[in-house]
């Protein structure tokens, strides 16, 4: 069997002490499945999670190629896919989802599905940035519904996926209000599509909300922050709203004010782009590639590093302070 280059780890901790670069197995691929010859991996702040212990089962089968994201040529083709899509250029997603091998590889085996079509003026890199960003945000956006003419707060605009759920609501003929940290983060969110940004910073952001909104309450919300956000959330949002969120990192358990917010009869929903329903993952799939023929998406590349600077990439994930994507060149 031939080897590939690769990175992995075998134990939890710390990115330096525990991500080996080195030499694997090159996969091949199975009944319905695809092999991949990766140019890119991207890096998720899961990735980071994942390798300092969240699934305490994950190394039970022995080393962990890391990351979901990615994007590259496929190569070969299991049985039951057609030969036509050897030499076809895509993005993965789910890569190392319920899997021990993920895209911080020069080459990953899997299901066929997963392995989507990339327009071939789209760049390798954005391709490693699509599948948890890009599909994050656009389930937040449009699980629930039509935005058109609605009026969205989008709490941390200038973050990975906040940057694209204000690009799919203001593109889909909603009002969106963002909250951001700085001026070049409200910048951000204005060069994508809010109308008003208002300082997250500022003890009484949501009274901010409402005047940018001449006094009406907001009719959803997408937070990345939602234990630390709730009170002020339930100060702005109309009855019968929607509250989406995909993270709650300075609040971990978040109390809940229940008769407060069953008099609001609202919808809270969670989204993880893992188990979200294959129908939300085809509907995401469709949009994602005409906005990509079309180039009507802005993509953010913050950092570029070789495969062999696994452990960096996971540290500037872990650092913040940065705007965008952190991608790995595979080969």
């Amino acid at each position: 069997m031939f080897n590939m280059k690769a990175a992995y780890y075998q134990s939890f901790g710390p990115a330096h002490e525990v991500l080996q670069p080195g030499e694997l197995e090159k996969p091949l691929p199975g009944s319905g499945e695809v092999l991949v010859r990766l140019a890119s991996s991207g890096v998720n702040p899961s990735d980071v999670k994942k390798r300092m212990g969240a699934v305490p089962g994950l190394l039970d089968n022995g080393p962990v190629v890391p990351h979901s994201d990615g994007a590259g040529v496929i190569e070969s083709v299991g049985d039951g896919v057609p030969a036509a899509r050897v030499g076809e250029r895509v993005w993965v997603y789910q890569a190392q989802h319920a899997r021990q091998f993920g895209t911080a590889a020069e080459y990953v085996a899997l299901n066929s599905d997963r392995a989507v079509r990339l327009p071939d003026h789209t760049g390798f890199d954005v391709g490693a940035c699509i599948g948890i960003p890009l599909m994050t945000s656009h389930r937040c956006v449009f699980a629930d519904g039509p935005v058109e003419g609605k009026t969205l707060l989008i709490t941390g605009g200038a973050g990975r996926v906040g940057h694209y759920a204000i690009q799919w609501a203001s593109q889909a003929g909603a009002n969106v209000i963002a909250t951001a940290s700085t001026a070049v983060d409200s910048e951000s969110c204005i060069s994508a599509g809010a109308s008003q940004v208002v300082s997250h910073h500022d003890a009484d952001w949501a009274e901010q909300v409402l005047l940018a909104n001449g006094g009406d309450k907001i009719d959803r919300v997408i937070d990345v922050e939602f234990g630390a956000n709730l009170p002020s959330v339930l100060d702005l949002i109309r009855t019968s709203g929607t509250i989406v969120t995909y993270g709650s990192t300075v609040v971990t358990e978040p109390a809940l004010p229940f008769y407060r917010m069953m008099y609001l009869d609202l919808l809270v929903r969670f989204v993880i782009v893992y188990e979200m329903p294959e129908k939300a993952k085809e509907l995401a799939i469709d949009d994602i590639t005409a906005a990509l023929r079309k180039d009507s998406l802005k993509h953010r590349i913050a950092h570029t590093l070789p495969l062999h600077e696994i452990a960096r990439s996971h540290e500037l994930i872990e650092q913040g302070g940065f705007r965008g994507c952190v991608v790995l060149q595979t080969t």
